[in-house]
């Protein structure tokens, strides 16, 4: 069992930048891949990124990728997602999830999400 909690939504800038914090309680990281992923109002949820068990192998959506990144502190249970360039587009609320037997495609464990509002 794990428990995730994620932190660092807020209101920016088209252009600006976040970081996103994702807490892990109860297990440690390194057992896991981990994701983002995010849900726009009316929308369904869509992946975002995803951070294999080293570390070592990262894999992002296109509408993300070369301007955000995951990354984690298993030292610290904590995975994070820096976004720059941020556009309106990039609204929506961003949950991480945790995969325990180590799917891309199959999440054990979600967080309760952070709202991310991007202004134009």
């Amino acid at each position: 069992q794990v428990q995730l909690v994620e932190s660092g939504g807020g209101l920016v800038q088209t252009g600006g930048s976040l970081r996103l914090s994702c807490a892990a309680s109860g297990r440690t990281l390194s057992s896991y891949v981990m994701a983002w992923f995010r849900q726009a109002p009316g929308k369904e949820r869509e992946f975002v990124a995803a951070d294999s068990r080293s570390g070592d192998n990262t894999y992002y959506a296109d509408s993300v990728k070369g301007r955000f990144a995951i990354s984690r502190d298993n030292a610290k249970n904590t995975v994070y997602l820096q976004m720059n360039s941020l556009a309106p587009e990039d609204t929506a609320v961003y949950y991480c999830a945790a995969s325990l037997s180590g799917s891309y495609y199959l999440y054990d464990y979600w967080g309760q999400g952070t709202q991310v509002t991007v202004s134009s």
